[in-house]
């Protein structure tokens, strides 16, 4: 058996095309704005494709570009001016940010109306309190893929193997939302393999290549590979390749959650603005 292989592509399209269209039904644009420090090749690739995917769908973007030797106050001054601008709906942070500068202190200045990355310590809190606020984008993209795919997530048990503020926690939240039974599993946690072989449903956000292999996923599970790490010049993720040959359904590394995770930063931007905005 050859796992089904669940595209991001096909996500991050189909969503980019409900966006596009509420946008056009709006009476002005939503405004996104980011804000890069320095010129980290990966930085200013990351901002280059949500800002092009933003501008294909009819927001209003805007880049700030800050020197990589930019003070922590000039940074903090940058985001008390967004916060202040009514016409902004959206700002991103692109992270990480260059040493010696400090992101939870800037991730904390954010508006958490305006936070369209979800990482806002009062959207934190709405989301595991289950009201409603800003979600991060990989997580919220987790969700999609399997909701696209038709994974139903009532009554599932699903495996988490990561517990980072970005991935682990708020999918294991937003899985217990959709009322799944959920082990967040981590590098210390005892007999890994026995967590992941009992879940139909492995969401691996480590950054550990090949730490899932076909011998702790149970044949039929279906696998979402969030982590990234390189090897010998190539992209690779969580989950070895042999895993392909057991679970029902795997998303690719690269083109599987990050296409899609791109696609939520313009979902959140369109949902802050209607908030921020009071439209329907």
């Amino acid at each position: 058996m050859v796992a089904e292989r669940l595209e991001g592509r096909v996500v991050s399209d189909a969503i980019a095309t409900r966006v596009s269209e509420r946008i056009a039904s709006l009476p002005i644009a939503p405004n996104l704005v980011f804000v890069r420090v320095g010129e980290d090749p990966a930085s200013v690739s990351y901002v280059r494709s949500k800002s092009r995917l933003a501008q294909r769908v009819g927001l209003r973007t805007r880049t700030l570009v800050l020197a990589a030797d930019t003070d922590q106050g000039t940074l903090e001054h940058t985001i008390r001016e967004l916060n202040r601008d009514d016409d902004v709906d959206g700002i991103l942070v692109q992270l990480p940010l260059p040493a010696p500068l400090d992101e939870a202190p800037v991730l904390v200045l954010i508006d958490p109306d305006k936070d369209v990355d979800g990482f806002h310590p009062i959207n934190v809190g709405k989301l595991w309190s289950g009201l409603d606020g800003l979600v991060p984008c990989t997580p919220l993209g987790i969700l999609a893929i399997l909701d696209h795919y038709g994974v139903p997530l009532e009554g599932a048990r699903v495996t988490v193997v990561g517990r980072s503020n970005l991935v682990g926690k708020p999918v294991a939240a937003l899985c217990l939302r959709r009322h799944a039974t959920v082990t967040l599993a981590h590098s210390r946690t005892r007999d890994l393999g026995a967590s992941v072989r009992a879940a139909d449903i492995v969401i691996a956000a480590v950054g550990r290549a090949g730490l899932v292999g076909a011998d702790m996923v149970r044949p039929g599970a279906t696998v979402i590979d969030v982590g990234v790490s390189r090897v010998d010049g190539r992209i690779v993720g969580d989950v070895a390749p042999e895993v392909w040959d057991v679970a029902a359904r795997v998303t690719p590394m690269p083109g599987g959650t990050g296409l899609v995770t791109v696609a939520m930063v313009i979902q959140n931007t369109l949902r802050a603005a209607r908030r921020r905005r009071g439209w329907a």
